[in-house]
């Protein structure tokens, strides 16, 4: 029943925003009373804290899973974009925003854990990067690594760039191509730019 609850809490809180969605909402969507719910998750904060990480782990996974796909470093790094765009919404009923107003404490655990990975991640992409000839092989990769962190941290801050100015799946695109951008050989400019013509053909 707790794994029921909390797939069911997963799929709406990603749908409609953890401040939106109440116990009684998760509770008639199951068929069950809330005192079902209230035996597995004493708190609602208990369950976004587990809620938010099964989203974190999910992303993880499908992270991995293009990892093992036969693509090169640039097109990993727009793939892994498409992944985690359901949690960079815009909307004030996003999941990300809600995380972020209303359960700080959850959302800064989760941001933590999530710069790990991060860094994890894009150290793997650019030593791939480098063997593939995409990025150049004189490229500080440890430099590059804290540039991109810090940097996607930037782009994500709404004080920075403010939500009425900046769509976020578009401004992520626009960090990627601008991180490639800057370390990226010939050959690999290439195919950043099919890349990107590739997707505004998709997009018109």
């Amino acid at each position: 029943m707790k794994e029921s609850i909390l797939n069911m809490a997963t799929e709406m809180f990603l749908e409609y925003g953890f401040k939106s969605v109440t116990m009684d909402d998760i509770a008639a969507k199951l068929g069950i009373s809330k005192k079902t719910i209230y035996a597995n998750y004493s708190t609602k904060t208990k369950l976004v804290h587990d809620v938010a990480f099964n989203i974190l782990y999910k992303i993880q996974d499908r992270i991995a899973e293009i990892k093992k796909k036969d693509i090169n470093a640039i097109e990993e790094l727009f793939e892994v974009k498409k992944q985690v765009s359901i949690f960079l919404k815009d909307e004030k009923s996003s999941p990300q925003f809600q995380l972020q107003k209303y359960y700080p404490e959850i959302f800064e655990n989760v941001e933590n854990t999530k710069c790990e990975t991060i860094e994890c991640s894009i150290t793997e992409n650019v030593t791939r990067g480098i063997d593939e000839g995409l990025f150049r092989e004189d490229v500080d990769k440890n430099f590059v690594c804290k540039i991109y962190h810090y940097g996607l941290k930037s782009v994500r801050d709404t004080a920075i760039f403010p939500q009425e100015q900046y769509n976020k799946s578009e401004i992520f695109q626009l960090f990627i191509e601008y991180h490639v951008r800057g370390i990226a050989t010939k050959k690999g400019l290439q195919i950043l730019e099919d890349l990107l013509n590739n997707n505004e053909t998709e997009t018109n």
